[in-house]
């Protein structure tokens, strides 16, 4: 499992993330995620066969399709489809695979690492980026709904 300073290195290090599975819906995950770190100077291309345009950039059938260098694969995927994900991402030269919250598989680390790839996996890379850089409080984590002030209650 990757260590915050490992982590920290990847966002330092690479600056263009190919979002498997990134929706142009504005409620899912996904594109929250992209959204924030396009808004924080990471260049995010969008792979799914639904969409042609996502947050303003192609969106891509496949990784293979891209036509320009990327350095993280972050995968909006179920876990059993990540191997081939993982082989593909080898494929075309990427430096980080990355398996958002809830995603594991053994057999994409292995494929990654044997490769000489960095691997991340049950993470979001927006909850990450926010925790190491800051961020939490902003950007739709603040909701307000959590808080150390009391309520003031009146007694009868």
């Amino acid at each position: 499992m990757a260590d915050t300073n490992e982590i920290r290195r990847i966002f330092l290090e690479n600056r263009t993330v190919a979002m498997v599975g990134l929706s142009a819906n504005w409620y899912r995950p996904s594109f929250f995620a992209a959204k924030y770190l396009v808004d924080h100077g990471y260049r995010v291309i969008p792979v799914n066969p639904n969409y042609k345009e996502v947050l303003g950039e192609t969106c891509y059938p496949d990784l293979a399709s891209i036509p320009d260098k990327i350095d993280v694969v972050d995968l909006f995927q179920k876990a059993e489809t990540t191997p081939e994900y993982a082989r593909q991402a080898v494929s075309i030269g990427a430096r980080v695979l990355w398996l958002q919250l809830g995603i594991t598989n053994s057999e994409a680390e292995r494929i990654a690492r044997e490769a000489g790839m960095d691997y991340v996996e049950d993470r979001c890379m927006k909850i990450e980026h926010s925790r190491i850089f800051g961020g939490l409080n902003f950007v739709g984590v603040n909701t307000g709904i959590i808080s150390s002030t009391r309520n003031k209650t009146i007694a009868n």
